[in-house]
């Protein structure tokens, strides 16, 4: 869709910047992190609308990833972390992939309603967290809807988009790993009968090289991980829609097993928080210094 099409809602200017971009720093590569589902921020009118505890509803939050990746910046790779909720607004949705049924007003014909991930309730604005809690105690208008798409998912994906094209002009390509966690429950059926600790997705190889899924593979089972590939997570919006290797445009999902390092009751470090946050500094050093052999 141009951006002709879109509806003409007031501008909006949130109180809070809908992400952190950190630079590289020392010698630039041309690795890009983002991590659009780590947000904690909950606007107090999304409180107010939610029938859920501040603690329920950061059940579909991937808590703390982006600590986990602290420091890949020294490592030269730039960083977009975003800062609001996923329960808010997922800038890993299309941005207008929104509920009918949620909404008191009828949606514009644009709109996305019938999508597998609004059937899932996981829409552009969620309408569950985990395990189906219903997140809203009234209906929504479109109006709210397209406030939130102009105060996050626009500034989101206008930042990640000039980034990538920005390293890709320098480098010539750009290679950009979209960071996530899983609940440990859908980690639990590998090809191998086993317990997946990573999930990498490249669309089955449409959106990044081989050789650059494939070195992720090997360095995660040498350090004594589990990984999948593409299944139950083959990548998301932002995979699909940046990802093009023939333009030298590399993305790569990957999904971390929430029970490595986190407390999935209470959303606090685990006892493996540390080792899993060195575990990935060790992956950003490889890819630092072997990007040239994989995209």
């Amino acid at each position: 869709m141009d951006d002709l099409d879109l509806p003409r809602a007031p501008p909006v200017q949130p109180a809070e910047p809908a992400f952190n971009l950190r630079r590289a720093l020392g010698a630039a590569t041309p690795l890009v992190f983002a991590s659009p589902h780590s947000g904690r921020l909950y606007p107090a009118e999304l409180m107010a609308a939610s029938v859920l505890s501040a603690k329920a509803i950061r059940r579909s939050e991937d808590a703390l990833v982006d600590l986990l990746l602290e420091g890949a910046d020294t490592l030269g790779v730039n960083m977009l972390m975003a800062r609001f909720a996923r329960a808010y607004l997922d800038v890993n949705r299309e941005p207008y992939e929104l509920d009918p049924a949620m909404f008191e007003d009828e949606l514009p014909p644009f709109a996305r309603g019938r999508t597998p991930k609004v059937a899932a309730g996981l829409g552009a604005i969620a309408r569950v967290v985990a395990e189906g809690q219903e997140i809203y105690g009234r209906k929504l208008s479109f109006a709210e809807a397209c406030e939130r798409i102009e105060a996050v998912h626009k500034p989101y994906h206008a930042a990640l988009s000039a980034l990538l094209r920005e390293v890709r002009a320098d480098f010539g390509r750009v290679a950009l790993v979209d960071w996530h966690s899983m609940p440990s429950a859908a980690g639990r059926s590998t090809s191998r009968g086993r317990t997946a600790d990573f999930v990498l997705g490249d669309r089955f190889g449409a959106s990044c090289t081989a050789p650059l899924t494939a070195l992720v593979e090997r360095e995660l089972r040498a350090m004594g991980y589990e990984v999948a590939r593409n299944a139950p997570y083959a990548g998301g919006y932002t995979t699909e829609l940046y990802g093009d290797p023939l333009a030298a445009f590399h993305v790569l999902q990957v999904e971390i097993n929430r029970a490595l390092y986190l407390d999935e009751a209470t959303l606090a470090p685990s006892a493996g928080f540390d080792r899993v946050r060195l575990n990935l500094r060790r992956l950003t050093a490889v890819l630092a210094e072997r990007w040239r052999e994989v995209i």
